[in-house]
């Protein structure tokens, strides 16, 4: 079977990388800037989209207009057989952003967006009838959330 990544084609990465900068773009305006018709751009936009390169377009909102100030990261080691029961709990949890199941001494690592410092001892509170904590406090982002490069074909 010969099959060609949808990456290896300039076009896409054009798109894509257009995609980037402007998730809102009309297919007519990504189209324009392409040199290519509105139904074909729209076509690789589906392809991009089922072959799941294009994974979706995201919401981003600012923590601090919904009064959330703190952002906090924290490790999680369970207690032995309480993996699954961590991994529910923070799932439950709205202010946990992202949760990711790493290697190393601790099994999680946690996103979590506070209102106030002393919303910390609440949050962790959960967590710790399942295992021990270590918790680190973000003073500042100095590379804040972003898409990955999109470079020549893989």
């Amino acid at each position: 079977m010969n099959y060609k990544s949808p990456l290896a084609d300039p076009k896409n990465r054009a798109i894509l990388r257009l995609l980037q900068k402007k998730p809102r773009a009309p297919i007519s305006e990504l189209a324009r800037k392409i040199g290519m018709s509105n139904p074909a751009v729209k076509e690789r936009v589906l392809r991009l989209e089922e072959s799941g390169i294009l994974e979706g377009y995201r919401l981003e909102l600012n923590p601090e207009a919904f009064g959330y100030h703190v952002i906090a990261f924290v490790r999680i080691r369970p207690l032995p057989g309480h993996v699954s029961k961590v991994a529910e709990l923070v799932q439950s949890m709205p202010q946990v952003t992202e949760c990711h199941r790493i290697t190393g001494e601790d099994c999680f690592i946690l996103k979590l967006y506070l209102r106030e410092i002393s919303d910390l001892d609440s949050a962790l509170g959960k967590i710790l009838a399942h295992g021990q904590t270590t918790t680190s406090i973000v003073q500042a982002s100095p590379v804040p959330p972003r898409s990955l490069p999109i470079g020549d074909a893989p």
